[in-house]
């Protein structure tokens, strides 16, 4: 069972690639569109999850919420575990091919049935982003020298590259899905992931080393034998996670369980290295992998409690356009980060050459802040609803804007950082340790939704009120947050030496 080729021929070394002129490697770009359409891919099914399991499977919107949080959660903890596997055995490149192609085969099935077969191509494509996702952002990562400034501005494109598959895969997919069909809709995910798996097999050339195997040492017949082992143990895993997404009740205790793991693995992984400024390094990761987690706990109401308060509780008007509200839900964060990003960045390098750039925690900070006030809006909301609980998509429209201005404070830069503080042999672990974080905030955030919506029958109005009243709570955690980090800014600089 190969996989991949045993070794790609490199024509480029990994310091002819590090040395690059100019703002940008040309193989940032490869990885950016295959980021790109993987994205849609992804987006979009996130996009369609709770309508989908509102409208098509009968769930309840408490049930439809904890289902989601259950799945996302499932999703981005395996890119803790496709992280370790890569670091270890497989290497970046296959991984991400055998990640990518279970995520083909996963919309297959949901293209081909999608009721009846919902949770089994869910399962595949929770394994494939898993052994997926975590690997392009390290790859990214190696296309730099450890002191590289162009770094951040490497990740900001390939944060816009995230978004623009974001943006097409969020409108396409759910309105594939409500007014063609849901075979259709699951259908174009599965095309574009395939033309961006192609993407990637046409351009790895240009990667010389960056992502092979980490056994290349070992001979052949037992380097081999331990990539079968990770392909087979992967898929005996699909009946062990077709029944957790399922039952949502085992779903804690997964998380639980991998979640102590992950804390012992990487105070392990921290306590070998002898260097005790690296060590301090990985601490501050660390704030920042929190952080993450407490900020994605918030936002990501809009793949749950937000889709189904656009699906029920906004009018079809945005300025001087009739729009599907779920459709402006799904895309118009990614909107934003395409026309802001470019801005935001601008704002730092002003104010990098003016000498008052806020530090990385001080973004985060910042983006806290702006979280708060965009959840103030949504809270807002229902003082412009009619008397059927109906509410106006442009303040809806308004609050993701200042959502998505705070984002852009901390996610170009998140995994940037990352990257900056760990050493080499960890970049694989400690992204996915990222994406765990994010695991566990989609979980968060599936729970706190459902306490949302924890109404049964409820009418419009009561609902509108449940949920601004839930977005009003998160307003102020986030504000909490946000002022506790700046706070603490200069503490969290210090073990962070001389990164920035």
């Amino acid at each position: 069972m190969q996989i991949a080729t045993e070794k790609t021929p490199s024509i480029e070394t990994l310091e002819a690639i590090q040395n690059f002129e100019g703002k940008y490697p040309k193989q940032l770009w490869y990885l950016s569109l295959v980021e790109m359409w993987e994205r849609f891919c992804f987006y979009g099914m996130r996009g369609v999850l709770a309508f989908f399991m509102v409208d098509q499977l009968g769930l309840s919107d408490q049930k439809s919420n904890l289902q989601y949080g259950a799945i996302q959660a499932f999703v981005y903890a395996f890119t803790f575990i496709g992280g370790i596997f890569a670091d270890k055995i497989l290497g970046f490149r296959k991984s991400l091919f055998w990640g990518g192609s279970l995520m083909i085969i996963g919309n297959l099935i949901l293209a081909f049935s999608p009721q009846d077969l919902f949770y089994v191509g869910i399962t595949l494509s929770i394994i494939g982003t898993g052994f997926f996702k975590p690997n392009i952002s390290s790859m990214v990562g190696e296309l730099y020298h450890e002191k590289d400034n162009r770094r951040d501005a490497g990740f900001g494109l390939f944060y816009a590259g995230i978004n623009v598959g974001g943006l097409l895969g969020g409108a396409m997919c759910i309105y594939l899905g409500k007014y063609v069909s849901w075979h259709l809709c699951f259908l174009s995910a599965a095309l574009v992931m395939a033309f961006g798996l192609g993407t990637f097999i046409f351009t790895k050339k240009f990667l010389g080393p960056i992502g092979n195997s980490p056994l290349l040492n070992l001979e052949k017949t037992k380097r081999t034998t331990y990539e079968i082992a990770v392909y087979v143990g992967s898929l005996l895993c699909i009946p062990l996670i077709f029944i957790m997404v399922k039952n949502t009740a085992y779903t804690d205790y997964f998380m639980y369980t991998i979640g102590i793991i992950a804390m012992i693995y990487f105070i392990y992984e921290t306590a070998m290295i002898k260097d005790i400024k690296a060590q301090y390094k990985l601490i501050a990761a660390f704030v920042f992998i929190f952080c993450y987690f407490i900020f994605m706990a918030i936002s990501e109401q809009s793949g749950g409690s937000l889709s189904l308060f656009a699906k029920d509780n906004l009018d079809h008007n945005l300025l001087f356009f009739n729009i599907d509200p779920n459709v402006v839900n799904n895309s118009v964060n990614s909107f934003f980060v395409i026309v802001f990003s470019p801005l935001v960045g601008l704002l730092w390098i002003g104010m990098y050459k003016r000498k008052i750039e806020p530090n990385t925690v001080v973004k985060f900070g910042i983006g806290f802040l702006l979280l708060a006030l965009s959840f103030y809006v949504f809270y807002a909301t229902r003082f412009f609803a009619n008397d059927q609980g109906i509410s106006s998509l442009n303040i809806f429209t308004l609050a993701y804007l200042l959502l998505t201005l705070g984002e852009l404070c901390l996610g170009p830069i998140g995994m940037s950082i990352i990257t900056k503080l760990s050493p080499k042999k960890m970049f694989g672990m400690m992204m996915g340790l990222w994406f765990l974080s994010s695991a566990f905030g989609q979980l968060a955030a599936g729970k706190l939704g459902a306490e949302m919506s924890s109404i049964d029958n409820a009418s419009l109005m009561a609902k509108l009120v449940a949920y601004t009243e839930g977005y009003k709570a998160l307003a102020l955690y986030s504000l909490i947050a946000g002022v506790a980090l700046i706070a603490f800014s200069q503490l969290v600089k210090k073990l962070m030496g001389e990164v920035r």
